[in-house]
């Protein structure tokens, strides 16, 4: 009897363990996020702001040219998004501000950390690193 349990418990451990592989992997923000209106859209004096908060916020894990692969990204699983592939780029405005708001590990949560304009500025500063 006390096998039978132990093979359940690896079966239900490896099971959780792909299950949360799965979830960081294809990370979808809520459908209802599509709807937000990006308030900042195409403002170039905020990009130009956006610019300066990349570079002390986010280079280290996605890089100079948004590519995913800053120098603590490397350690990092799943890896940094890479914001010139067309999954990136294809989510929309709200989906990004979604992602940075909230979050999902290892990428920080910036809520608490950054106002919301700055996450605007951030989204509309991904948005440059389209092909």
């Amino acid at each position: 009897m006390k096998v039978i349990t132990k093979v359940v418990f690896l079966v239900l451990m490896v099971t959780f363990s792909i299950n949360v592989h799965a979830q960081k992997s294809s990370w979808v923000a809520p459908k209802s996020a599509d709807t937000v209106e990006n308030p900042l859209k195409d403002n170039q004096s905020e990009i130009k702001k956006a610019k300066k908060l990349y570079a002390s916020m986010c280079v280290i894990c996605h890089g100079n040219k948004g590519k995913g692969d800053g120098i603590a990204g490397a350690a990092l699983s799943p890896k940094p998004a890479n914001f010139t592939s067309k999954k990136v780029q294809a989510q929309t405005d709200g989906a990004l501000f979604w992602k940075l708001t909230h979050g999902n590990t290892p990428m920080a949560a910036y809520k608490d950390i950054l106002s919301e304009e700055q996450r605007w500025q951030l989204v509309n500063y991904i948005r440059t690193f389209k092909k």
